[in-house]
């Protein structure tokens, strides 16, 4: 994972607030950001989740997305993105509606856009396929799915703090994502769980290769700076030497100067001496 992940998952968190409005429907704003994915203007909840669902489909396993090609992409990235729907759909869950089967029945296996061919998908010849691979993620218990959806968002605030925090490496042995980490870990409910365990190696992985970039980034600033320091050494040291050879070559123009002046004059001494005779 990398900071395009998280930006495009902190927009539509922008989008869709993180709660329901008090006429229970889900405030989302920027809807202009997501009307190519809409049905019917996005009247409905499901069609705003929908949209969302779409949009970050589209976004990290279409060639026009962020990454170059789909292929090249995070192959944990749908994981995050069945983190962010199964949070997004219990907020409005009650005892009489199950969103999260109705979502899929009513969307996943009905709309096209789920079932349309995506080239170069590798493995997978549409999104119905890729979501059917993680199909069981979305069977999540609702509280359990909070807790990853916390971590989830602390682990791209790391990724974003790692860009601004000047001493990265003690922040990456300090941080309030590896605290939601250990915690996750000590829970017999998440443990003993096979799911749970896949998602939250997920999310160590991600961690891993926040502390990779970090490592490279480190790297190249001591790289930079050892280039930075040797040429200011050499500049130093180059100095000195050329204004000695400096000094000399005045030296030695002066004495040039003078020793040609002195060879006139005695050149014009003897011509005078000559004509005399």
């Amino acid at each position: 994972m990398d900071k395009n992940v998280c930006k495009t998952f902190q927009d539509v968190k922008e989008w869709f607030l993180g709660k329901l409005g008090s006429n229970g429907d889900y405030q989302i704003i920027h809807v202009e950001d997501l009307e190519k994915y809409c049905i019917n203007e996005c009247d409905t909840n499901l069609d705003k989740i929908n949209a969302g669902c779409l949009y970050l489909l589209d976004q990290f396993y279409k060639h026009d997305g962020i990454f170059p090609s789909p292929s090249n992409s995070n192959p944990n990235i749908v994981d995050n993105i069945f983190i962010w729907l199964s949070y997004m759909l219990n907020l409005n869950k009650t005892n009489n509606h199950d969103n999260m089967q109705y979502f899929y029945s009513n969307y996943i296996e009905q709309r096209n856009t789920y079932k349309t061919n995506i080239n170069d998908l590798t493995g997978y010849d549409n999104y119905k396929d890729l979501i059917d691979e993680r199909k069981d993620l979305l069977d999540m218990d609702s509280n359990i799915v909070s807790e990853f959806y916390e971590a989830f968002k602390l682990l791209c605030n790391l990724y974003n703090e790692l860009g601004n925090n000047k001493n990265c490496e003690n922040y990456l042995e300090d941080n309030e994502f590896l605290k939601k980490y250990e915690k996750l870990k000590n829970d017999s409910d998440i443990t003993g769980n096979e799911l749970y365990n896949q998602l939250l190696s997920t999310l160590l992985k991600d961690y891993d290769d926040s502390e990779l970039t970090f490592g490279q980034d480190s790297e190249q600033d001591v790289y930079n700076s050892d280039v930075a320091s040797s040429s200011s050494s050499i500049v130093s040291k180059l100095i000195p030497v050329l204004l000695i050879f400096g000094t000399i070559s005045i030296f030695l123009g002066i004495s040039y100067k003078y020793s040609l002046f002195g060879f006139r004059k005695r050149s014009q001494k003897h011509l005078r001496e000559k004509l005399k005779k």
